[in-house]
């Protein structure tokens, strides 16, 4: 299937030749002056606008890095301005703001694919990457997400759409290891397992993972799932989800929450005295760096997967480099989600440049054969397997020290020993 922005250029084509008695010319797919456009849907208003304002920055710094001249950074797209291959044609992106709507993603996307974009970038949340990815694989637009991280994106059988981030499935398998480690290790003797989850796709789809790794693997290891606690996602008091969980006083809480919720359950765990032996947090708030702002060492010792660590920039110069212009825009370091985002851009724009075509077949083609260089990644690399999940793990697991994120498992990666268990509230 074609892409709708290939037929509209045909048939413009057409009726100018038509109208004009002229012979239509091959289109060329960018030249000097001319302007690619990908869309780009955030939650830029609602409740998650803090964190789509950060996603939207780092992907401006991915559009400044291919748009300018870069020859330090030694990343794709980075040392000649433009897209070579598209004579040099200018990267522009266009933001929408889904405000933390399924119905309002999915209109935006639509509204972008008719002004002509190339191929979408986003959500961050999977209840609204997966209606907007649906309306993409109608036009055959690809759309390459960041950090939603709902195991069911990719297993819908889609053939425009592939995803960066580790899925839910992915970390909840990493984290049952990383308590595995730990109990190896550290004596940490954790076994039994809750959930907190925030009742939406993002939400849901973790708590599923959890059950159905206890169920095929974890379960036969010892580890045993005390109980699930579920919350609204315009939860503004977690009082009594909080209770719940303390009644199932399990060694290790996996939480799937935004900034705002995770927030609130932290400041809860510490007025009812809740100190498991580990707090375990899928992407999303804990990876945004205002969690530490918002908490301060109230925050320490808990634990998710990222794709970044500030502690490891020393070892990386390619992702230093990349910080400090995310830095000058926001005044804060990158987290998981934001870099994710960053290279949701550089993915697709890279594709758009080998493809030298405007066409989604073409960049889908190449999206699907291509091992995409990514030294600001620990794993260097992007390769999306036949269902489009990147099958080079991004992430690894972070924990709070002393309001760092200090890069704990696995051992080769490591900035810093986890620190287990949680001590008391009353003797931090």
């Amino acid at each position: 299937m074609k892409s709708k922005l290939v037929l509209s250029l045909v048939g413009i084509m057409l009726i100018t030749a038509v109208f004009t008695g002229c012979t239509p010319q091959e289109p060329a797919a960018g030249g000097d002056g001319d302007t690619v456009k990908i869309g780009a849907i955030l939650p830029l208003s609602g409740g998650a606008a803090a964190t789509g304002v950060k996603l939207q920055a780092a992907m401006e710094v991915a559009q400044e890095i291919i748009n300018g001249e870069y020859p330090e950074i030694a990343i794709p797209l980075a040392k000649e301005a433009g897209l070579p291959n598209l004579g040099n044609a200018k990267l522009e992106i266009v933001f929408a703001d889904h405000q933390g709507n399924p119905e309002m993603a999915k209109s935006e996307a639509e509204r972008l694919i008719d002004d002509g974009v190339a191929g979408l970038v986003g959500c961050y949340q999977s209840s609204a990457t997966k209606p907007a990815s649906q309306s993409a694989e109608q036009y055959g637009v690809p759309f390459v997400a960041g950090s939603s991280s709902s195991a069911a994106l990719t297993e819908r059988g889609l053939n425009y759409f592939v995803r960066v981030a580790p899925n839910d499935d992915i970390e909840t398998a990493m984290f049952f290891d990383y308590l595995i480690y730990l109990n190896e290790n550290y004596d940490a003797d954790i076994k039994t397992v809750a959930v907190a989850y925030i009742d939406n796709e993002f939400g849901v789809h973790a708590k599923d993972m959890v059950e159905k790794w206890v169920g095929e693997k974890y379960g036969a290891l010892g580890f045993q799932l005390a109980g699930t606690v579920a919350y609204a996602a315009d939860v503004t008091n977690v009082d009594t989800e909080v209770q719940q969980i303390k009644s199932l006083n399990a060694d290790a809480i996996f939480h799937a929450s935004y900034i705002a919720d995770i927030t609130m359950f932290v400041n809860k765990y510490k007025e009812f005295g809740i100190a498991p032996k580990a707090v375990l947090n899928y992407c999303g708030g804990f990876q945004d760096t205002q969690f530490v702002v918002n908490l301060g060492n109230d925050g320490d010792y808990f634990a998710g997967g990222a794709a970044f660590s500030a502690e490891k920039l020393a070892d990386m110069p390619e992702l230093t480099a990349i910080n400090e212009l995310y830095k000058a825009k926001t005044g804060s370091d990158l987290d998981g989600p934001a870099l994710e985002e960053f290279s949701s851009v550089l993915v697709l724009a890279e594709a758009v440049n080998i493809a030298g075509s405007l066409d989604g077949d073409a960049i889908m083609d190449v999206i699907m054969s291509t091992t995409f260089d990514a030294p600001y990644y620990a794993a260097g690399a992007v390769k999306f397997a036949d269902n489009g999940q990147n099958e080079i793990l991004a992430s690894y697991v972070v924990q709070t020290q002393d309001k760092k994120y200090q890069a704990v498992y696995p051992a080769d990666t490591a900035t810093a020993e986890p620190l287990v268990p949680f001590p008391a509230w009353n003797k931090r």
